[in-house]
């Protein structure tokens, strides 16, 4: 893992994964696309869930990226089920490599971490995948050292994250055939950017709201 990191940015890969390098590339993987599809959306499943995994730069510009190439439904599904495997592997790495010495070190407040997971783990992860304030592969790594099972972080991701994907597919989808002021300032990618910038702040209105009713 440390060596993919590493060749990661030797071999500048993180440059190719520029919304910019995408843009300018449109057409030759519009091209790609048209004459293999299912090899190429594969290769780029695959590309997403190794970023994912790895936690490196890119996620973002790849969801864009999905819903320029492959329209809506397509990019939704393919960056979907991508960042969550992606996600749910990074916990598992997080888990499976760190926990033992994490635990030896702070076993303490570890187990009242745990605790609050297992009261009500599903609603706070689910609230942390909804507000992208914190980063979503330090959510990974964090919850790789809680007691919560594989399989239940990997279900509230896919629906946690499912909404900010949705938004970004869609922003991705408008923003590749922007060439000019006018195109730029289309309706549609208008109200594309204005839900990616107000989501984090209706849905944190809405939780709130939600725990003081609870309460």
């Amino acid at each position: 893992m440390v060596l993919a990191i590493i060749l990661f940015f030797a071999l500048k890969l993180d440059q190719d994964l520029m919304f910019e390098h995408v843009k300018a590339s449109f057409l030759h993987f519009q091209d790609m696309y048209a004459k293999h599809p299912l090899f190429f959306l594969s290769g780029y499943f695959l590309v997403y869930v190794v970023v994912a995994t790895l936690s490196l730069p890119g996620a973002a510009v790849l969801t864009l990226a999905g819903g320029a190439l492959f329209g809506f439904a397509a990019g939704a599904l393919a960056a979907s089920f991508a960042s969550s495997i992606g996600a749910t592997l990074s916990c598992a790495a997080s888990r499976y490599i760190v926990r033992d010495f994490v635990t030896r070190r702070f076993g303490d407040r570890l187990v009242k971490i745990d605790e609050g997971i297992r009261r009500e783990g599903s609603f706070y992860l689910f609230s942390l995948r909804l507000i992208p304030v914190i980063p979503f592969f330090l959510i990974n790594l964090l919850m790789g050292l809680t007691s919560m099972s594989l399989g239940r972080f990997y279900l509230v991701s896919q629906l946690g994250m499912l909404p900010v994907t949705l938004i970004y597919v869609n922003a991705g989808n408008q923003l590749i055939h922007t060439g000019s002021i006018t195109s730029v300032l289309s309706f549609r990618l208008l109200v594309s950017l204005l839900l990616l910038g107000i989501f984090p702040l209706v849905t944190k209105k809405l939780l709130d709201v939600w725990r003081s009713r609870r309460k």
